[in-house]
């Protein structure tokens, strides 16, 4: 395997400003975070990339891992800042973050996982939907994406993101969207967590059944300088749901000068 190559959108906000790094989630694209950007870039130099085959990366021309997918982001944030970064990544992109602190801790100094895990779903489940894409397209997971993705009343009060991002997995490529599945199917970094050593806040969906609560406790509880915290009203996809919550979660642990050895993670909660 290869890391492939990844398409990163130009960065915004103040040239000197520290770098941020944001991921999306399976089946998304920048467009995730569009709304959370602008406000990071207040005080940060922000940059989102897409995955293989989704929004503006080309599609993958071979298999590869999540290992690979982080490679692939180190090597952006190299072309794009002289020292470390910040980084964010949401289900998919949070495990990139993971396998990004394990591989690279030189290139991050601090890393939110979003709505993401150590590990993420049942393996045989992963290579059923690979071979249901195959089949019929990513048109075939609409339905069931907007019923993980989207918490009660949240397409209701985003209609157009929440369409935008259901038009994103649409026009996903087939087989790199299978290939990304194939990759979470064989993710599993529970036994390292407790080698991060920067800081790393765990967020979870209040609704998210797919990344719960506990798999953001593992990850802080295991981390050196883990915490966790739970974003209301909000299930898979916290920056389109809740960009104002993200954004003052993320703010927060980004423009910290220092953090104890471990912050309790029941303090950082949001109600």
């Amino acid at each position: 395997m290869t890391a492939p190559t990844l398409s990163f959108t130009a960065p915004v906000g103040p040239a000197g400003g520290p770098l941020v790094v944001l991921g999306p989630s399976l089946g998304t694209s920048a467009i995730l975070w569009e709304d959370v950007v602008p406000q990071l870039a207040v005080r940060h130099r922000v940059t989102a990339w897409d995955l293989p085959g989704h929004g503006s990366s080309a599609p993958a021309d071979a298999p590869f891992s999540v290992a690979d997918l982080a490679d692939a982001v180190a090597e952006g944030i190299h072309a794009l800042a002289e020292g470390p970064a910040a980084y964010a990544g949401v289900s998919l992109g949070g495990a990139v973050g993971l396998e990004l602190g394990l591989r690279h801790p030189d290139l991050v100094d601090r890393l939110a996982i979003v709505a993401s895990g150590a590990q993420l779903g049942d393996p045989a489940a992963w290579h059923e939907r690979a071979a249901t894409v195959r089949a019929q397209s990513t048109s075939a997971l609409i339905i069931p994406s907007a019923q993980r993705w989207f918490a009660p009343g949240s397409v209701e009060r985003r209609p157009d993101l929440s369409g935008r991002l259901l038009h994103a997995l649409r026009d996903a490529d087939a087989e790199s969207y299978a290939r990304c599945c194939e990759a979470l199917a064989d993710f599993d970094v529970r036994a390292r967590l407790s080698e991060l050593r920067m800081p790393v806040l765990a967020l979870w969906g209040e609704h998210d059944a797919v990344a719960p609560e506990a798999k953001a406790r593992e990850i802080a509880d295991a981390a050196v300088r883990g915490r966790a915290r739970r974003i209301a009203d909000v299930a898979h996809l916290p920056p389109a749901e809740d960009p104002t919550a993200t954004v003052a979660a993320l703010s927060a642990f980004f423009g910290s000068a220092s953090d104890s050895a471990r912050t309790d993670d029941h303090e950082q909660e949001q109600a």
